[in-house]
């Protein structure tokens, strides 16, 4: 039996916190979106193409990359490396998501592994869910973002056939978001040693190989500290609780 009809007040309290809780992504998803489909309208492509893309692959910047390797000469091999190098680091993401996902079956579970992204994970990670149902939460959130990205994808294609606009500084818009979550995740911490864990191993890695090489070493030196340290983590959260 579907939650609509054993809960309808748990599916409404759960549907709108999860669009509350998607609203300071949606802005940000509008505008890059609507940068990529007047990005596609510039290369040449009909406005259906950016929104067609936007439904089945929704990863940003593996969608701007694929853009312009459509114009190039056809090479799968280059663009299967290229997205797996990008998209690498949602194996991390997958991996803090194993508790919260083992308990969720169906297309729900489909749907949130392959549509997960760098924003659907960071608010379905911290977010409080208490009081609402939280597989239905988690797919809602993803499925907002989904709406946003494919919305701004198709109205910046029709709107780059007939208006001219200058983009550039516009990819900051979701970095600025994502301070604002590291700031509210950072406040919301019993123990800072994870958000100083992920600064510290991101400057080092970033001096070491890069700006272009930095990310994954990064995160694999983020997943070795943890699984060191996974246990004293967890006694130092569960003695904190309990003095609280």
């Amino acid at each position: 039996m579907c939650l609509s009809i054993m809960y309808p007040n748990t599916l409404k309290v759960t549907t709108r916190y999860a669009f509350k809780a998607s609203l300071p992504i949606m802005s940000g998803f509008l505008f890059l979106g609507m940068a990529y489909g007047m990005y596609m309208h510039s290369l040449g492509f009909d406005w259906w193409y950016p929104t067609v893309m936007a439904i089945l692959i929704f990863a940003g910047s593996v969608e701007f990359i694929v853009a312009g390797m459509l114009v190039m000469a056809f090479n799968p091999s280059s663009v299967f490396l290229l997205v797996l190098m990008i998209s690498a680091r949602q194996i991390f993401y997958g991996i803090s998501m194993l508790d919260k996902f083992k308990e969720i079956t169906g297309f729900k579970r489909w749907y949130l592994i392959s549509a997960m992204t760098d924003e659907s994970f960071a608010i379905n990670y911290t977010a409080d869910m208490t009081g609402v149902d939280k597989a239905w939460f988690m797919v809602l959130v993803t499925l907002f973002l989904h709406i946003y990205w494919v919305a701004g994808a198709g109205l910046g294609a029709i709107a780059g056939a007939v208006l001219p606009f200058d983009l550039k500084g516009a990819e900051f818009a979701m970095t600025a978001l994502f301070l604002v979550i590291f700031v509210e995740q950072y406040k919301r911490e019993n123990t800072h040693e994870c958000s100083w864990l992920g600064i510290g191993m991101t400057v080092l890695a970033l001096m070491i190989f890069g700006k272009t090489h930095f990310l994954i070493p990064a995160m694999l030196g983020i997943l070795g500290y943890l699984t060191i340290r996974r246990q004293a983590l967890s006694d130092k959260l569960t003695q904190k609780g309990a003095n609280t």
